[in-house]
């Protein structure tokens, strides 16, 4: 594979986006937006900005508060086009001064998913004046980015249960993005190109077997299909996509985090390694056609998703690798020259890993909502470090009987246990990391523990800082290099969103999503969904 050095060079510049970003181009101070759910296509959260920095950090404040005025589940990865800060809720959609925080326009969606399984979104995609968003009962949405009002409308369920939580990316005139749903009995992870002028489905591509075929369009499919031997009464599930995705537009390669196997406790009734799930699979994305794929977590029986976006980067000796975080608490560094896996670092508690889950209950760390959560590695050409946050929190899951479970009708939770702890404990035993790893070596060169797990987006920048926030409402400004805490603020809610900064008239500012309220995670503080933006 070629170099990519100078790749990444445009990638921090955020050239990669401006012939995508019309907005961008057009701003008349030249300021720098955010124009992905992870900044840029290759997704490493790198902002090369630094009137914010760590000389003056400490005099960050609060300028202004957007409040929707409602308590939900809150995690989007705001984006940045000009100066319009976009975001989206469950049921919203809105658009606010990115300086003012003055709402512009706001949609609702009255959506009614009867049993729905996570009821969040994830965020929005832009390209050519539109915005891209999914929605609870699966279908996917294009607004006119300046009015708000609704373009396109596309249906893609299949099967009782499925959503569309992630953020969409766009380019090259489509919109990418991947159903979710993998923990109920029947939906299959797919993959989908959409038409962006349209709406049109230009291809699908499935992420497990398809009635034991995989549609991968590449001569995989026999070797797919052999890794899931299930029998006739135990459908193929998982393999679902929960965040967003990363392109190389260079070489046009979509790389896609793939969801846990179901059901998710037993792999007894799923014998095999369970291609794709646990994995990232890379596809053609003007085709959709199967390239590789890179296993994480095979046979996986934790429910340890590889849900987290993975992130491209040129490393400082000119290696271009990606590195990948996921809910068994591990960061994984590859090689992309050769494929081949460089490192694995635990960067949270790992205890009982291997040993078996059983009928009378199983202690494991992470638990099923530990480890990299919906927010992943961030990466400083500056420091070479890659940055991750985690949960530190155990389960103890109970397995219940291979009927009940074979028994269970599609479109029901399909996880093969009857009990999952600490869920709903009140106070939860609970903590959480945020490690910054060498990227060459996978060595831990610092770690700061926080009180409650790190879910935020983690954004790196020029001014030698880098921002996160834990579920306990918290959010920090570290010294990238060194760790040194730099700054603090506390928030009325957890701040489990993006984390994005962007400049407006020529100054830096900083926006931070607070009120991530998820009934996965017991909070304490359970504030209304708020974007706050801060300046010096």
């Amino acid at each position: 594979m070629r170099n990519l050095h100078g790749l990444q060079a445009l990638a921090i510049a955020g050239a990669l986006f401006l012939t995508a970003t019309s907005a961008w181009s057009q701003s008349q101070q030249g300021d720098i937006g955010w124009q992905s759910y992870n900044r840029t296509l290759l997704s490493d959260r790198y902002a090369p900005l630094d009137e914010i920095n760590k000389t003056n950090v400490a005099k960050l404040h609060a300028l202004c508060t957007y409040d929707l005025g409602v308590v939900t589940e809150f995690e989007p990865g705001p984006i940045v086009i000009g100066r319009m800060l976009y975001a989206t809720s469950e049921m919203d959609t809105f658009a606010i001064d990115a300086d003012t925080c003055k709402e512009v326009w706001r949609t609702h969606e009255n959506i009614v998913v009867p049993g729905r399984h996570f009821p969040t979104n994830r965020g929005l995609a832009y390209l050519d004046g539109k915005l891209f968003r999914g929605t609870q009962d699966a279908r996917v949405f294009a607004y006119d980015a300046a009015t708000g009002k609704k373009l396109w409308d596309t249906k893609i369920l299949e099967t009782k249960g499925e959503s569309v939580p992630a953020a969409p990316i766009a380019w090259n005139g489509m919109v990418f993005v991947g159903n979710a749903g993998g923990d109920i009995k029947g939906v299959k992870g797919r993959m989908y190109a959409l038409d962006a002028a349209t709406g049109k489905i230009v291809w699908q591509t499935y992420l497990v077997p398809d009635q034991g075929r995989a549609k991968t369009k590449s001569g995989a499919e026999h070797v797919v299909a052999s890794t899931w031997q299930n029998k006739t009464n135990v459908p193929i599930t998982g393999g679902a996509t929960w965040s967003s995705y990363t392109i190389d537009t260079v070489t046009g390669l979509l790389y896609i985090p793939g969801g846990n196997p179901a059901p998710d406790f037993n792999n007894g009734l799923r014998p095999g390694a369970n291609l794709f799930a646990g994995s990232v699979v890379v596809l053609d994305a003007k085709t959709g056609t199967y390239k590789r794929h890179y296993p994480l977590v095979p046979r996986d029986f934790h429910d340890w998703d590889v849900s987290a976006t993975p992130i491209l980067f040129t490393s400082k000796s000119g290696r271009l690798e990606m590195a990948v975080a996921g809910k068994n608490g591990m960061l994984y560094g590859y090689d992309l020259a050769t494929h081949k896996r460089m490192f694995g670092t635990a960067v949270t508690t790992r205890r009982n890993t291997t040993a078996p889950l059983t009928k009378k209950g199983t202690e494991f760390c992470p638990g099923a909502s530990g480890g990299a959560e919906w927010n992943g590695p961030a990466y400083s050409p500056d420091t070479n470090l890659i940055y991750t946050g985690e949960a530190d929190w155990c389960s103890i899951v109970t397995l219940e009987d291979d009927d009940d479970t074979v028994a269970a009708e599609e479109g029901e939770s399909w996880t093969g246990a009857i009990k999952k702890a600490p869920f709903g404990a009140h106070p939860p035993e609970w903590s959480g990391w945020l490690m910054a790893t060498d990227a060459e070596t996978g060595k831990v060169k610092w770690k700061f523990k926080a009180d409650a797990p790190v879910l935020s987006g983690l954004t790196p920048t020029k001014g030698g800082l880098v921002f996160a926030g834990d579920m306990n409402g918290n959010a920090f400004a570290f010294d990238a290099a060194s760790g040194q805490k730099m700054w603090q603020t506390k928030f009325d809610g957890a701040p489990g969103g993006g984390i994005v900064t962007y400049t407006v008239g020529g100054h830096q500012r900083v926006a931070m999503v607070s009120g991530t309220n998820t009934f996965v995670f017991p909070l304490s503080p359970k504030g209304s969904a708020k974007i706050v933006i801060f300046g010096l």
